[in-house]
């Protein structure tokens, strides 16, 4: 059967920051040269936001940049960051805060910066698009890739309405095609279809492999009179068992605070679980003074790129354009991306639009990379090359990490990111992993269902949900391998690196059976990437399908 086609100048895939910001600078370029542009951007939640979550401190520098008037066009930028506080936490009941001022400290220097939503400046920025012209499409998946004669055309959006099976039902709706002169993916953190892009033109080449963290997410209302709008406050050490994590606890507005931790996904132990780290880090007097007088109203988790200046792949290929995450752009010392993604989306759009008007069609696009190294993205990565390195290694120089922090410090906030030298971190963060027999045994408390929770009433509030009959967009390159390799050498670690409750190892007539709960999935990645045999491909679902974030 012949596919659906539509053409258009520009296809974006994703609408995050990048994506966005992309098609904004597209449409403003157009319209300040008199020149047509067809510009289309297809997102896979049900809405703009939907899958968008972050911390998230924002520093407006790219918007500056791309929409100087932002405040008469009411973006949502209410909350200045006001105050910063950097802790240590040494156990349950103890920490201290870092008394150098923050200027020393330029990584955690929020001045200038707001608390935000990040969904809901995502929101903003596609009303934005939209007054421009831009076509956006939400609830559409990019399923495949076109390409013709080793060239990107376009791509396939994903079928509706197919059962487990793979018949067709009353509610299907065929594939179609969404072809472009130029096709540009913004598909954020671990995009499934960046993967497959990275890959098949070798843009890793002669690069460090990508790295990555677990992000958690809640929002609380908690009591005015533990409210302090506009601090920001990041916490390293305890819990930390065997990883240098970290959290943020971001005073937000109307009484909320936005709360996190980050675990690096190139941890060794296999019996860690993210999820657990978090629960157990809001148990420090710190936290719990404050939220048990509060209520949870939101939670969600993502990964996160933190390889950095090392791991960024090449961005251009015949007939597109990696863009934000889908490309490495995030500064992970900062913890910071939103702005990076932005200004990658813009340059990419001046680009694009010189080579259309130019005629100058299907064409690697190397003046990107020109443009990208000569901007101050790169300046930053670069500054913050070391760091990830420096944290990695001190871990297995021993002291609890605490020597990799002190050498990531004096990197940062003493050569503020000018040492002489670039280190690297060759392994794959799914290598990382030891065997169970050679690794301690974590012993988590129980959630007290006050502070702490469950898996599964934390995804209850991510408002996730997948047509229960469609096909799993889970899948496993081999069924056998969870059981037969993964359970016996990692006791299949799936059970407790999955934010979600997606996958668990239960008994069934003596025997044990893998069972994935794709359901429960909120689109983290975090199985794509950890699996130990690299067993998982995460593809997408039906469009819809999935977290439907309202304002992380």
């Amino acid at each position: 059967m012949e596919r659906d086609v539509m053409d258009y100048d520009v296809v974006i895939v994703g609408a995050g920051p990048s994506g966005l910001s992309t098609a904004i600078k597209l449409a403003q370029l157009a319209k300040e040269n008199n020149k047509e542009l067809s510009i289309c951007l297809i997102e896979k939640g049900s809405e703009i936001g939907a899958h968008i979550l972050s911390g998230n401190v924002f520093e407006p520098t790219a918007l500056n940049e791309l929409i100087p008037d932002w405040k008469d066009k009411g973006a949502p930028l209410n909350n200045p960051a006001k105050k910063d506080v950097v802790k240590f936490m040494i156990s349950q009941n103890l920490s201290f805060k870092i008394p150098f001022p923050t200027f020393l400290i330029p990584t955690f220097n929020n001045h200038g910066n707001y608390i935000m939503s990040l969904a809901n400046f995502c929101r903003w920025l596609g009303e934005q698009a939209e007054q421009l012209g831009v076509e956006i499409f939400p609830g559409f998946t990019a399923s495949d890739i076109i390409v013709e004669d080793g060239i990107v055309k376009g791509i396939v959006t994903g079928e509706m309405g197919v059962s487990q099976k793979g018949e067709k039902k009353p509610s299907y709706q065929p594939e179609m095609e969404l072809r472009g002169k130029y096709t540009i993916f913004a598909e954020g953190c671990r995009g499934h279809l960046g993967k497959e892009l990275i890959a098949k033109f070798n843009l890793d080449n002669n690069k460090d492999p990508q790295h990555y963290g677990i992000g958690f997410k809640e929002i609380w209302d908690i009591q005015p009179e533990d409210h302090q709008e506009g601090t920001v406050m990041h916490t390293m050490g305890w819990p930390s068992n065997g990883t240098i994590s970290g959290s943020y606890f971001y005073h937000g507005e109307n009484n909320q605070v936005y709360l996190g931790y980050v675990v690096p996904l190139d941890y060794d132990n296999p019996h860690l679980s993210p999820f657990d780290e978090f629960q157990q880090w809001k148990q420090h007097k710190d936290i719990k003074n404050i939220l048990e007088k509060g209520t949870r109203v939101a939670y969600g988790a993502r990964a996160l790129i933190k390889g950095g200046y090392q791991s960024r792949p090449k961005m251009s290929f015949p007939g597109g354009l990696l863009v934000g995450d889908n490309a490495g752009t995030l500064n992970f010392p900062k913890i910071k991306g939103t702005h990076t993604a932005m200004k990658s989306g813009m340059l990419a759009s001046k680009v694009v639009f010189d080579a259309i008007v130019n005629d100058k069609l299907n064409e690697d696009l190397t003046e990107y990379e020109n443009a990208f190294v000569n901007s101050w993205i790169n300046a930053e990565l670069y500054k913050a090359r070391n760091w990830g390195p420096f944290l990695h290694k001190g871990l297995k120089l021993g002291f609890k990490g605490l020597l990799g922090v002190a050498l990531a410090a004096i990197d940062q906030f003493i050569f503020r990111g000018k040492l002489p030298f670039t280190l690297n971190h060759k392994t794959p963060d799914y290598a990382c992993l030891k065997k169970a027999s050679e690794s301690p045994k974590i012993d988590y408390p129980n959630p007290d269902g006050k502070v702490s929770f469950d898996k599964l009433s934390s995804v209850f509030l991510s408002n996730t949900n997948h047509e229960e009959d469609q096909p799993c967009h889970l899948q496993l390159k081999d069924p056998s391998i969870p059981i037969s390799t993964n359970l016996p050498i990692y006791d299949e670690p799936a059970q407790r690196y999955c934010p979600a409750g997606v996958y668990e190892v239960v008994e069934d007539n003596g025997e044990h059976k893998f069972v994935i709960n794709a359901q429960n999935c909120v689109h983290c990645k975090t199985c794509d990437i950890k699996d130990p045999s690299q067993n998982i491909k995460w593809v997408t679902p039906e469009g819809t399908g999935g977290p439907n974030y309202p304002n992380m």
